[in-house]
Order: structure tokens, then C-alpha cells, then sequence
């Protein structure tokens, strides 16, 4: 268990620890979030993340994507497809 004091200012540093475990690093923001009446504190740059995987899941396998090389070659595709439009 890690205890973090709050400020005057209502600030407050997050422990070593959970800055690790929720991969927080300078100017990451986070969000406190309310779950079954506790607050949980998240990465709110995963938490957009895991929101956007949630809202695409699916289309991938629609768009005949099943390995990350596919995507990685659909990527390169894409910014070839720019790169001539631009040139």
C-alpha cells in the first residue's frame, strides 16, 4: 500500500510504485474515476486508448487484418499512397 499526502494547493505526488505500474511519466495526465463507490485513479492516455480498441474492435477482422504485420503493411501502404499524392 502507498500513501500519498495532499498539498495545500490540493496536490498530490503520485508514489514511485504506481507511477511504474500505471506507466505514468512527466506531463502524463490521469484520471480519477469512480467504480462500484471507490475511486481508482488511471492513465488517462491508456484509458482513451483502451476506449478507442473498444469502439474499433471488430473492424480489423472487417477489413481482413488479423496480424500486427498486417497492419504494419497496410501503414506503409497508406503513407506510400500519401507520399505520391504529395510528389
Amino acid at each position: 500500500m502507498d500513501v500519498a499526502r495532499i498539498s495545500v494547493k490540493g496536490q498530490i505526488t503520485v508514489p514511485f510504485e504506481i507511477r511504474k505500474k500505471l506507466k505514468l511519466k512527466e506531463g502524463d495526465k490521469i484520471v480519477f474515476m469512480e467504480k462500484g463507490g471507490e475511486v481508482v485513479l488511471l492513465n488517462s492516455n491508456r484509458l482513451a486508448f483502451e476506449e478507442f480498441q473498444r469502439d474499433m474492435s471488430g473492424e480489423a477482422g472487417n477489413a481482413g487484418l488479423s496480424t500486427e504485420q498486417d497492419v504494419v503493411d497496410l501503414l506503409r501502404q497508406i503513407r506510400q499512397q500519401m507520399w505520391e499524392k504529395e510528389n
